[in-house]
């Protein structure tokens, strides 16, 4: 679950563009206990900053002045501000926030993320434009096939996790939808992953949609790959998406799912859970982190946000227990935000048949990690563990080696 609630607040820059010698981009890092921010200062007619292991983009905050190289910003919704002294190729000052500051130095240039796991054209299998609808949507995605591919071919539906995301399930610069595409179909297996309704070339209106919505959305892409012909359709789902290959397979609707640390319990347990475990990984004691996330997620009800309410309402468990297809269900151990230890025990309980595995040393995106925290995803060079989307293809086949014995 994407829509992490995090205790360090963060600074979130921009300048305006009468400052000319500043144009261009600049990048920070601000430490906060052990935690380390990248930002990413944008300067120009439209100015803004990143947060890149945030997944934040293109926030503007007011600029107070840059008399004598003096440089002065407020951001006003978060409460901070910022002061520096622009030296040409640095701009050296101090962020300030609730009370506490914090040395922030900005250099000219913007980080080039290394992600060597992406891939690359020329690939060794077919990739082709597809769109399939569901009522106001049209969902616009990428069809990934291998050479040879006939109907008996196994094919999966790719599911995101919660918040709008592309067809690779981008996030923080890395696309693993995309890796695990590849992995797939280098070993005879097709899969079709797609923008979530309203973002990228999709249509449809995400404003108020919920959990709901994008299983109806998924339901719609199953449907439509059955009546193409294809005889072996999976759902492979990554957090909320997890969730929703269980709400579908517990309809009939597939051959088999693959769970990549999906929700179990209820989204408040669930939501409560995450809050402080990443409250602790943060440097909380246990018992003041418990309280905070209690705080946080009585704030999150009375927001009256229609996707949060019925994400703390949902529980999966009813539909866990109904799904009679072959399950692959995996987690990693450092997973922050779907813990492993809880959710795939719920998993083994209510459906005895599935195969789970657990990862040593991997987060919630897969990743080898240091401690799970959400903001190692965009330090981590490695999209996901190769061993992962290996062990997924090995499952696959192994399905469908048995229907042809």
């Amino acid at each position: 679950m994407k829509k992490i609630l995090i205790i360090v607040a963060i600074a979130l820059l921009s300048l305006a563009a009468s400052g000319q010698p500043f144009k261009g981009t600049w990048t920070g890092k601000l430490s906060v206990q052990d935690i380390e921010l990248t930002m990413v200062l944008h300067i120009g007619d439209a100015c803004t900053l990143d947060v890149p292991s945030q997944g934040a983009k293109d926030i503007p905050v007011e600029i107070n002045g840059t008399e004598s190289a003096q440089v002065k910003l407020s951001i006003p919704m978060i409460g901070a501000s910022y002061e520096g002294l622009y030296l040409g190729n640095t701009i050296v000052g101090t962020f300030r926030q609730t009370g506490m500051e914090f040395p922030l130095a900005f250099k000219r240039g913007k980080p080039a993320a290394n992600r060597p796991q992406t891939p690359k054209p020329p690939f060794p299998y077919n990739t082709e434009e597809f769109t399939f609808t569901n009522s106001d949507a049209v969902l616009s995605g990428t069809l990934t096939t291998p050479h040879g591919m006939s109907e008996e071919t196994p094919i999966v539906l790719m599911v995101s996790g919660s918040g709008l995301q592309n067809r690779d399930e981008e996030l923080f610069e890395h696309k693993p939808f995309a890796v695990i595409a590849d992995v797939l179909a280098k070993n005879g297996i097709a899969s079709l992953r797609y923008d979530d309704r309203s973002y990228g070339k999709s249509t449809g209106d995400a404003s108020n949609a919920t959990t709901k919505t994008f299983m109806e959305d998924a339901h719609a892409g199953v449907t439509h790959l059955r009546s193409l012909g294809f005889k072996h359709i999976g759902i492979l789902g990554h957090s909320e998406g997890g969730t929703i290959a269980f709400m579908l397979a517990a309809d009939g609707l597939t051959d088999f799912i693959v769970s990549m640390a999906g929700m179990a319990e209820t989204g408040e347990k669930t939501l409560l859970d995450q809050t402080t475990r990443i409250a602790v990984l943060t440097g909380m004691s246990g018992q003041d982190a418990k309280a905070y996330a209690e705080n946080a997620i009585s704030h999150t009800k009375a927001t009256g946000n229609a996707y949060m309410q019925y994400l703390m309402t949902l529980d999966p468990a009813p539909y866990i227990s109904e799904v009679k297809c072959p399950v692959l269900a995996i987690n990693g151990e450092k997973d922050s935000q779907v813990l492993c230890e809880t959710h795939l025990a719920v998993i083994r309980t209510l459906v005895p048949h599935a195969d789970t595995k657990a990862y040593p040393e991997l987060n919630h995106m897969f990743q080898h990690c240091t401690t799970g925290h959400p903001t190692e995803y965009y330090n981590i060079e490695e999209t996901i563990s190769p061993e992962v989307p290996e062990d997924i293809a090995e499952w696959i086949n192994s399905l469908h080696a048995g229907k042809n014995q």
